[in-house]
């Protein structure tokens, strides 16, 4: 399972096509950020004439194209709606392996590297975990 992330995705796809295997692309479409550009003018103002579920939809669409295409072979894809880190957790209940990438604090080694979302789902997920870094890591001098 390949949870893709927006921002960090390409380093999860990577790590997979090295790998091998079976492979399940993904993605969680967070249902607050739906709610934050619904409404008459949503958080982020108003939308012109669009709805935001079928422009987050085709957004992720895009994501999933473009993950496929750099993974370069089959793979299934799983699209779910809701609070991103606990349906990563539930949609692993049956896998192997995850592998998602640190999304915090990239500058330095340390727990801050991991965003809350993905410490969560590192501390939860009921199967192996491959952690990886989006870009090359900072070296131990960089350890507070």
């Amino acid at each position: 399972m390949v949870w893709l992330d927006e921002g960090t995705w390409e380093s999860c796809v990577d790590a997979a096509r090295e790998l091998g295997g079976e492979i399940t692309l993904l993605h969680v479409l967070d249902v607050d950020t739906e709610a934050a550009l619904s409404g008459s003018a949503g958080l982020l103002g108003r939308v012109a004439g669009a709805d935001p579920a079928e422009l987050l939809g085709a957004a992720e669409s895009r994501l999933l194209r473009a993950a496929a295409d750099r993974l370069d072979r089959t793979a299934e894809t799983l699209t779910l709606r809701g609070r991103p880190e606990r349906e990563v957790v539930a949609a692993c209940a049956q896998a192997d392996l995850l592998i998602l990438a640190r999304d915090g604090d990239l500058s330095r080694l340390g727990p801050r590297s991991l965003g809350h979302r993905t410490r969560f789902v590192v501390d939860h997920a009921p199967c192996r975990v491959l952690l990886v870094w989006p870009e090359a890591p900072p070296g131990v001098a960089s350890i507070p």
